[in-house]
């Protein structure tokens, strides 16, 4: 027990190797394209701490943890408010694609999300 209670102190002491290690934490990241086709309505990601993960989707704000060492990205769990809006069907397919992404880059103001099926998420910085 004492073993394991150590390495979560060193753990948490350690540098962040999380996306929000490499992300600007106080970036709000828009989401430019999905699978190279433009996202016309708004929706957001930001890192603001170690493991953390939240944003904005067309209708409704949402969070999320993320511990997997940066390049991968695996989200738990959204949580999302629950706000009915027009555009549920472009957040439906947001939070769909935002959930099958595996691998993160960042550079400069360019977050790329990628999965293994070949899907993509383009954010910008704003």
């Amino acid at each position: 027990m004492f073993v394991f209670l150590a390495f979560l102190a060193v753990n948490a002491c350690g540098p962040d190797e999380t996306i929000s290690g490499y992300a600007d934490t106080s970036a709000v990241y828009h989401l430019v394209s999905i699978d190279g086709v433009p996202f016309s309505e708004t929706a957001t990601i930001s890192f603001p701490e170690k493991g953390a993960v939240s944003g904005q989707g067309p209708c409704n704000r949402y969070s999320a943890s993320q511990n997997t060492f940066y390049p991968w990205f695996e989200m738990g769990p959204i949580l999302s408010t629950r706000r009915a809006c027009p555009e549920l069907n472009a957040e439906a397919a947001f939070f769909a694609a935002l959930s099958e992404m595996s691998l993160a880059e960042v550079a400069g103001d360019v977050l790329l999300l990628t999965g293994e099926n070949g899907r993509e998420l383009t954010f910008e910085a704003r």
